[in-house]
């Protein structure tokens, strides 16, 4: 049977295909967390100091995952975005389970680069591939729900890892020998990638819809680069806008979720699996709550006839992001800033679908994935 009508894909499949697009980025944003609730049993078993820690969770996995976002971003521009998903799928699963066997600061820096490279094709992709999946005036939507995934990963890896750390036993496998408590975990987190990737051979690369779709004879990346930033020239204010501010709320919240559960265990006494239940599951409610809200704002303000709507939606949250950002960290009562946290939660998932719509419906198509590629650059950047 066809799945299109008209042009577009039926809707109900287009969701099927946002399903599993969701779950994927889900399990890479587990395996991209699940460091930061490990890092005592890592510093315990392997010697890393703080400062080590802080470039695997940070610079080992950001470095790569933001630099290669742009030529990623100039394949998926190229080629089938499906078949560019489905191996990087394959590559940060391999690169997620391999984090289990490493023995030194140095083997789990290259695996975090794996974990980087393979994590680094499947936004700019996702995002140009569901601009010919939904209609512009459903976008928003279905990027508010494709986004869900970073809070529902980032809240389920704190909850996992607590949980597994507790119960899971170190076990010994022949001609391995004795895996720890938090090697099982990377393995056991990382192998659903493998079944995901086998998922992805279901769902078929669409057609290429909107303005710009034309297949460019231009097909080097320096021709691409050049095609992009020339665009972006002709409408300056609204790219450099969209970047600065969205790079200003990526500063505010990676830099103050990557150390809230460390926050809670050394000034607060609180055990992995204590973080893990309370703030992994604040993270996966409010976050969820957060980014869908801010898709149905988003969409109110268009139907109502305001073209910045996703920008708008951007300042609302903003202006409650920042005070909780700053209050949050300085309550003295774990409970409190639980409660000022879930705030922060709320409000930093607020804009994301807006902010990505925004940029496939500005971009023509064969420039979606490219230009989202630098739109991820930047905000990684800031929140390094």
């Amino acid at each position: 049977m066809s799945i299109e009508v008209g042009k577009y894909p039926r809707e109900n499949y287009s969701w099927y295909v946002l399903s599993a697009l969701v779950a994927v980025y889900i399990f890479t944003y587990i395996n991209r967390t699940i460091l930061v609730l490990l890092v005592d049993p890592i510093k315990l078993t392997l010697g890393i100091s703080d400062t080590e820690l802080s470039i695997l969770h940070g610079f080992a996995f950001a470095i790569f995952y933001t630099f290669l976002g742009i030529p990623m971003g100039w394949l998926a521009d190229r080629g089938n975005r499906i078949k560019i998903i489905r191996l990087s799928t394959y590559v940060w699963s391999l690169a997620a389970i391999l984090t289990g066997a490493c023995n030194s600061f140095l083997q789990m820096f290259f695996a975090r680069v794996g974990l980087g490279i393979g994590t680094s094709a499947l936004s700019p992709a996702v995002y140009s591939l569901l601009s010919d999946y939904f209609r512009s005036e459903k976008l928003s939507k279905a990027l508010s729900f494709y986004n869900t995934g970073l809070f529902i990963g980032s809240g389920l890896a704190l909850v996992i890892a607590g949980f597994l750390i507790d119960l899971t036993p170190g076990i010994n496998l022949p001609l391995i020998g004795y895996l720890e408590p938090w090697r099982v975990t990377f393995i056991i987190v990382g192998l659903p990638g493998i079944i995901l990737a086998i998922w992805l051979t279901t769902i078929p690369e669409p057609q290429r819809l909107g303005f710009g779709s034309e297949k460019s004879d231009k097909n080097g990346l320096v021709s691409y680069l050049n095609m992009a930033v020339s665009y972006i020239r002709v409408r300056p204010k609204a790219y450099i806008y969209h970047f600065c501010g969205f790079s200003f709320y990526a500063f505010i919240w990676a830099g103050t979720a990557a150390w809230i559960p460390s926050h809670f265990i050394r000034n607060f006494q609180w055990s992995p699996s204590e973080v893990g239940s309370s703030y992994g599951l604040l993270v996966i409610i409010f976050g969820l709550l957060g980014v869908m809200s801010g898709g149905v704002v988003c969409g109110k303000l268009r139907d109502n006839g305001f073209k910045d709507a996703e920008v708008r939606t951007g300042l609302i949250g903003i202006l409650f992001t920042l005070p909780f950002g700053v209050i949050s960290p300085l309550l003295s009562n774990p409970y409190l800033a639980l409660f000022s946290f879930a705030g922060l939660t709320f409000f930093a998932s607020f804009p994301w679908g807006a902010a990505t719509a925004a940029l496939q419906i500005i971009t023509p198509n064969r420039l979606r994935a490219i230009i989202s590629g630098f739109f991820l650059f930047i905000i990684n950047m800031a929140g390094v």
